[in-house]
């Protein structure tokens, strides 16, 4: 298997959106990748039973991550709901051998250790389950924005085996997180390619312009 130490050196952001996967990689050197590339590492690394994820974001990805947060932070203001940004921390539960860094995460009304919500933009297939991941990770919402499009999971306490095929999460149509979002609204936003019109269509369409 590769060095992880050369991991980094070996990762050329040549393509449009660069991906990764090992396997039989053990917590401790996942751990090792992370304290060697850095809290201001440009790459999503994602852990999950022994599979490890490299990703190195295109531009695309960023930009629609970014929209994303800006749509939503107009929300929040507008809406006063109270929120606590974690953006693309990195979460790690070893007991349960998953650690992922969302797009974008938040909490919801408090602070806690783990996000209400994760986002994952998603521009090419083939990543690990993140639905599985976020499971372990405790996470109650996962939001993909994937095809020009919103998919939403909320995860369903004590319903694995009837959900077996997305890890316990339901798909919603509605936020569980924030159910007065209007997603709908979100999602043509979202669609629109300048973001200056999408902001200021979601702010008029939040004040029911």
């Amino acid at each position: 298997m590769i060095l992880l130490n050369d991991l980094s050196e070996k990762l050329a952001v040549e393509a449009p959106e660069e991906r990764r996967i090992f396997n039989e990689v053990s917590w401790s050197q996942y751990e090792a990748l992370l304290a060697d590339i850095g809290e201001k590492s440009p790459y999503r690394v994602h852990y999950l039973e022994g599979i490890l994820e490299i990703v190195a974001p295109s531009r695309r990805h960023e930009s629609g991550k970014t929209r994303i947060g800006d749509l939503l932070l107009i929300y929040f203001l507008s809406t006063n709901t109270e929120y606590f940004p974690m953006g693309s921390t990195t979460l790690r539960r070893p007991e349960k051998s998953a650690g992922g860094e969302p797009d974008e995460s938040y909490c919801i009304e408090t602070d806690k250790d783990f996000p209400d919500l994760a986002i994952e933009v998603i521009v090419t297939s083939g990543s690990i389950n993140r639905l599985e991941l976020y499971r372990r990770l405790g996470v109650r919402e996962v939001w993909f924005w994937q095809n020009n499009d919103l998919t939403l999971y909320y995860q369903r306490e004590g319903a694995a085996e009837q959900l077996a095929e997305t890890a316990g999460y339901e798909e919603i149509s509605r936020s569980e997180v924030l159910p007065d979002l209007d997603i709908d609204l979100l999602t043509r936003c979202l669609q629109n390619p300048s973001p200056l019109a999408a902001a200021k269509a979601f702010r008029q369409g939040l004040r029911g312009d």
